[in-house]
């Protein structure tokens, strides 16, 4: 238990954790961990909303110049942030101008409209001195002014530039600008000035048509010049360019549009499209966003290399992007996100909206607002645009959607570089006594919004000053287990211990208070699966919340889902709690992406009580998290599960095929009493113990391959596994659920079932002792008894504390093996003390009433312990005493003394305090001779 992931509170090092998203597997490193500051690098922006003004529609394009916002898209108005719709709006047709700092209307007005159907603003793009402003989209006019599809906007006056007027047949959708001027457009038109352009066409800064003809088959989508000016990359829904295959995108040349390099075969799906293309010339790469429809897909983003057009890295989540920006090396995306499972993140689950990853690896970091899927389509966000003024860089984010980060927002909201004002979320705590001398603080990572590294720090009895600090790393979908184990406690105390998580700006609040009592020795049972090598342990002993923690040093916890009921009697091992489920909805899933490769070793053990008729999945794994449709498992195998008849079943998968060999008792356990069952597959094949006995083998030593979660409790079963039952929920109680990286033996299975009912052994016999009396005297106030709530050390001017605790004998056959003295410094703003503090035996008389510095009793020369570190106020601290010269005064009545020799005085809380935690106590251990 004192392995790099559990240390002692007595280590003076933080332990970082680093969550490695490729594999699902939490690390500990011994290193000392550098301070967290917010934000999270590569993190830039927080992700904490910014009040800014919002329109009745969809914002579909954003652009920046000088400090200035522009929006675009299908609205009539705009009104501030917290305005409900209809009230408090200002007339905004379609296109709208933000102050970037404030997020309020500058005062640009323009509107764009048609005489007949919808008009909206779909694309902007600004010359390269920000000068002009185009935008494109389907309108007839400007302010009244005839315009088809493109207008130049003068953006130092916010007005059309005369003698701009290209005519184009249909929508524009997107746009840029060449350092020489032209003006690139693509969407659904196939004239531009009357000259046949299909889906992309190219004008002067005079809006005469040049000689670009890509000449695509299906209409344009999104489009970029290169930074050297010598290409156009270009996406959407085509399957041809030019005439030559290249489905959705494709790079030509800026003169005349001929193919440079064309993107075949499956390359983009024949069922997704390409919505945004940037390019950032500091990673040397262009970034492409993917909207597809089915599982195989592209709906995510692709890293191409500016000079070689290839690819660098693709994002295979699912979830229909739609905008892309690159800000300080990390790639903002707008989306609605939902299955990155392919890429070893969270399976399908609720949409997130917005995301970043680094431009160097597409592995998703520690940044994630969101808001809902909105209006339209919906979708969520649908453009993104960076911005700066004011000596701070802003992300505007503009689409469908009508709440942000929860709060009611339409189509419009903004984050900044700073300031990170977002705390984390408390972390959800468990406490567990697993041997003598050890209390086990375990705690689920919090969740923090903009910051994947937190500190987190534990708290005892009510201290301000943490028993141990460490770091760790989460992501929404990922929050892994970390633990302290504290071995500064005494058998029989009660502990209590907080936690908070901090991003090193902004704390959460103490986690809620989890108390428990220091053991005298350890579970059999449960010393006995740790033992064999279990590196998933669920004992369910938590009185409620949704962490499950592993009492394995694997830290693989867990999360109870739609609230079971808690600490279920009687348990199946004694001294343990179980857990009782539903049979309908109510599971535990591990919080950790685990993946298995045929044909390794594996065990799965747990106790069940049970008296359905409907059966239902025990233990099993599988490739999914939830209940919801979707959001079950669609592929699991390695499952303990029971038939309607009350029967045991394990079952495996062989590949991908429909083989699924199982073992199936001939008894049945539906009879409302605990029985334990071990499932293992090895080299050897398969087996099936219950009760400690073998009911069934076989020589299957292959199952299937994948990334997946250990759940308890139910989800998805295909009808091709045998006898499958009605329910595939399991109702009844669960207790110690374990998973072993090994075949337990028959042996094994049989000595664990036979340990269950055994209680803990005596072991050694702790005594916690209460001063009888306790005083301290002044040598100030030489003639005045200080008989209250505090006691006090000091050399000059003196202080002297006194302490009378009644001793016990020694147990028989034992003797007096350790002694401590445990205190808690007081909260006086000087009770803590740099110095050394002895303790030595009082010779003298003296009575807690009566004692005074004149009447102080006569002291030994011997010193039983020296107190130093004692420096913090309100903080628990202990001294280990001579256990030999203490040895002597068993069975007595026996007096301490606190003394110093120096300046710096020591305070502690005396046996008058209010709260019993706080008062000293003497702590003696007896054990064999």
């Amino acid at each position: 238990m004192n392995g790099p992931g559990h240390p002692r509170r007595s280590s003076s090092g933080v332990f970082a954790t680093v969550l490695a998203l490729a594999a699902g597997v939490l690390s500990a490193s011994a290193a000392t961990a550098p301070p967290v500051a917010a934000l999270t690098p590569p993190v830039g922006f927080t992700a904490d909303s910014l009040s800014t003004y919002q329109t009745n529609g969809i914002v579909w394009a954003l652009a920046e110049a000088n400090g200035v916002v522009y929006a675009g898209g299908t609205f009539a108005n705009v009104r501030p942030a917290g305005s409900p719709a209809g009230s408090g709006t200002t007339p905004a047709v379609n296109f709208a101008a933000f102050n970037a700092a404030t997020g309020a209307p500058t005062g640009c007005s323009l509107s764009f409209t048609r005489s007949s159907g919808t008009a909206t603003v779909r694309a902007f793009a600004l010359s390269p001195d920000k000068s002009t402003l185009y935008a494109g989209g389907y309108f007839s006019a400007v302010n009244g002014t005839a315009a088809n599809g493109l207008v130049a906007i003068n953006t130092a006056t916010c007005t059309l530039r005369s003698g701009f007027a290209p005519n184009f047949s249909a929508t524009v959708r997107a746009l840029d600008v060449a350092a020489n001027g032209t003006i690139y457009a693509g969407g659904d038109f196939q004239t531009v000035n009357g000259q046949p352009r299909r889906f992309f066409g190219a004008v002067t800064a005079a809006g005469t048509v040049t000689g670009w003809n890509p000449d695509a088959d299906e209409p344009g989508r999104t489009l970029k010049v290169t930074p050297d000016g010598q290409n156009v990359l270009i996406g959407g829904d085509f399957f041809t360019v030019g005439g030559a295959d290249s489905h959705a995108l494709a790079v030509t040349s800026a003169a005349s549009g001929a193919l440079t390099r064309a993107y075949t075969g499956s390359f983009i799906p024949s069922t997704a499209v390409i919505k945004d293309i940037i390019t950032d010339t500091a990673s040397d790469g262009w970034y492409v966003a993917g909207e597809g429809t089915g599982g195989g897909s592209f709906d995510g983003r692709l890293a191409m290399r500016l000079g070689t057009f290839d690819q660098r890295w693709r994002d295979t989540c699912q979830g229909a992007t739609q905008a892309l920006r690159v800000y300080q090396g990390v790639l903002y995306a707008g989306s609605h996100v939902h299955d990155c499972s392919t890429m070893g993140g969270f399976p399908n689950q609720v949409r997130k909206h917005l995301t970043a990853q680094s431009v160097d690896d597409p592995a998703m970091l520690g940044w994630l607002p969101d808001t809902n899927d909105g209006i339209g389509e919906p979708v969520g966000p649908r453009a993104l645009t960076v911005a700066s003024r004011d000596g701070r860089d802003f992300l505007w984010v503009g689409g469908e959607f009508t709440t942000v980060n929860g709060v009611a927002q339409q189509s419009l909201t903004r984050f900044a570089n700073t300031p990170d004002t977002g705390a984390p979320a408390a972390p959800a705590v468990s406490v567990s006594a697993p041997r003598a001398g050890e209390v086990r603080v375990s705690w689920r990572s919090a969740l923090d919004l903009d910051d994947s590294l937190l500190t987190y720090r534990v708290y005892r009895d009510g201290g301000s000053v943490p028993v141990y600090t460490a770091q760790g790393s989460s992501l929404f979908f990922s929050r892994p287990q970390l633990t302290f184990t504290d071995t500064d406690v005494v058998a029989g105390r009660t502990y209590t211990y907080r936690v908070t998580a901090s991003d090193g700006t902004n704390t959460s609040a103490l986690s809620a208070a989890a108390s428990v009592t220091a053991a005298t020795s350890a579970s059999p049972y449960a010393a006995r699966v740790l033992a064999d090598g279990a590196d998933l342990y669920w004992r369910y002993d938590e009185a409620g919340g949704q962490f499950a923690s592993d009492a394995s040093d694997s830290d693989d916890g867990g999360v109870y889902m739609n609230t079971p009921t808690y600490r279920s009697t009687p348990s199946a091992v004694a001294g343990s709690a179980a857990l009782s489920l539903n049979g309908t909805d109510e599971y535990v899933y591990s919080d950790r992406l685990h993946h298995y490769t045929s044909p390794t070793p594996y065990s799965i053990e747990t106790w069940f009580r049970t008296g359905t008729t409907s059966g239902g999945r025990i233990v099993g794994y599988g490739n999914n998290i939830g209940t919801a449709q979707g959001h079950t498992s669609s592929i699991s195998d390695k499952i303990v599960y029971m038939t309607n008849d009350g029967r045991l079943a394990f079952g495996v998968q062989v590949g991908s095929t429909n083989s699924r060999p199982t073992l199936t008792t001939t008894a049945s356990y539906n009879d409302n009493a605990w029985h334990h069952v071990v499932a293992t597959q090895g080299p050897s094949g398969m087996r099936l113990y219950v009760d400690g006995v073998a009911v069934g083998s076989n020589t299957t030593a292959g199952n299937r391959s994948y990334n997946g979660y250990w759940r308890v409790g139910g989800d998805a079963m295909p009808t091709t596994w045998p006898n499958r039952p009605t329910s595939t929920y399991f109702a009844g109680q669960v207790d110690e659920t374990a998973v072993y990286p090994t075949a337990l033996t028959a042996a094994q299975a049989a000595a664990h079932h036979d340990l269950a009912g055994t209680p803990s052994g005596p072991g050694d016999t702790t005594v916690t002792l209460t001063p009888n009396e306790d005083a301290y005297v002044n040598s100030v106030a030489a003639n005045t008894n200080y008989n209250d709530n505090q006691l006090a050390s000091r050399g000059t001017t003196a202080y002297l504390s006194y302490l009378r605790f009644t001793v016990p004998a020694a147990p028989a056959g034992q003797v007096l093996k350790s002694a401590r003295l445990t205190f808690r410094t007081s909260s006086d703003s000087t009770a803590g003390s740099s110095e050394n503090h002895t303790v030595v035996p009082v010779t003298g008389a003296w009575t807690e009433s009566a004692v005074t510095y004149n009447t102080r009793p006569s002291l030994s020369s011997t010193v039983l312990g020296t107190i130093s570190g004692a420096a913090s106020v309100s903080t628990d601290y202990s001294v280990e005493l001579n256990a030999s010269a203490l040895g002597g005064a068993l069975g007595s009545a026996y007096s301490l003394a606190l003394t110093n020799s120096g300046t710096d005085s020591l305070r502690i809380w005396s046996s008058e305090v209010s709260t019993a935690a706080y008062r000293p106590q003497l702590v003696l251990t007896f054990g064999a001779e």
